[in-house]
């Protein structure tokens, strides 16, 4: 029984891996063949999402498909995250949440209050702005999925919010790795920093690392990227409980809410790859077992790009246009301004706090 209900998911992972290994000939062709470089400059990821989207909203997806398009964003892209822990040496999670923690408490009460003040002279539902302000600020879809109840937000300011934080995160995915390398003059801690605090959604910005990653080759940039999102999305049990607060504090009967059932758990994943990669840099000493053990890490390495890919094929996939369209335009000039705040909020606090804790 638990057998079929998993074997559901199986053609849904499978169309996921076949857009990857499209994306990644493509991107042979394309940098290799046609350009005439060594190594194609293009990202296999940003492919993976922009084929992903033009066939998702030119055909439509079968119910079967859309199962394990679902699995492949949940789960797929949380065992991609947490093969790029194997990426971190010793002390660098440390290094990066130094600067990372205090960027990203300030990222959001910027936006909360620009959000507060916004939603006065637009006139959008309190739920709505809630939903749009927890989606902005830790991570996106997950944290919009688990405050809804706790607000008691319908199903159509769900949806509006998730697709408002979509459109805004696929947009800065895309743009932002470039912006950056120009703004940033390439420094890979800064990039990383910014591209973790500054997009919405956690494979977004595993995303916008990685392409940044292929398209400048600066691995450092997506492991920091990576690590400021994962502490970014542990304000999660703290924002859920908060919202829960603002939004029933003048009402008699609260809502109930268990924060084991919403941490990110495969936050711990990651750091466990981490550890485990320094356990085996200490271990693993001899010619022969450092061989084998750096070809094990590449395989990792090279499993995390192979599952992010699938899971930004997956988005793209699953991102209907047509369903945007009736949707309004108050509650996307919050999303809009709310990518804005985040990102010049970081970029100014980010260069405040690197000269105090670097």
């Amino acid at each position: 029984m638990l057998f079929k209900k998993y074997l559901v998911v199986v053609p849904g992972i499978i169309l996921a891996f076949v857009l990857y290994t499209l994306s990644q000939g493509l991107n042979n062709i394309i940098g290799i063949e046609i350009l005439g470089y060594a190594k194609s400059p293009i990202s296999t990821a940003m492919i993976a999402i922009l084929i992903g989207i033009v066939l998702g909203n030119i055909f439509k997806m079968r119910k079967g498909f859309l199962l394990g398009l679902d699995f492949t964003q949940k789960y797929i892209l949380k065992l991609g995250i947490i093969c790029l822990g194997i990426q971190l040496k010793p002390f660098e999670f440390l290094k990066f949440g130094t600067v990372a923690i205090p960027l990203v408490i300030v990222c959001i009460i910027s936006v909360l209050v620009v959000i507060k003040l916004l939603i006065k002279k637009l006139k959008i539902s309190t739920k709505m702005a809630y939903l749009i302000s927890i989606g902005s600020t830790v991570c996106g879809t997950t944290a919009i999925m688990a405050t809804a109840p706790i607000i008691k937000a319908n199903k159509g300011e769900v949806a509006y919010a998730i697709a408002n934080i979509t459109v805004f995160g696929i947009i800065s995915m895309l743009i932002y790795p470039y912006f950056a390398n120009i703004y940033f003059n390439g420094n890979p801690m800064y990039v990383g920093l910014f591209l973790g605090t500054a997009i919405h959604e956690t494979s977004q910005v595993a995303a916008a690392g990685l392409i940044y990653d292929q398209q400048f080759n600066s691995p450092e940039t997506l492991n920091v990227a990576t690590v400021t999102k994962l502490i970014r999305n542990t304000f999660l049990i703290i924002m859920i409980p908060l919202f829960a607060y603002l939004f029933n504090r003048n009402k008699t009967k609260k809502n109930n809410y268990s924060l084991l059932d919403i941490f990110p758990y495969f936050i711990l994943g990651f750091i466990g790859m981490i550890i485990f990669r320094n356990i085996g840099d200490q271990i693993f000493l001899t010619e022969n077992s450092q061989i084998l053990w750096q070809h094990s890490v590449t395989v990792i390495k090279d499993l995390a790009k192979v599952f992010l890919s699938m899971a930004m094929a997956a988005v793209g996939l699953s991102t209907n246009l047509k369903d945007l369209r009736s949707m309004g335009y108050k509650p996307f000039i919050v999303g809009f301004v709310a990518m804005v705040t985040v990102g010049l909020v970081s970029i100014v606090a980010m260069q405040a706090f690197t000269k105090l804790f670097l």
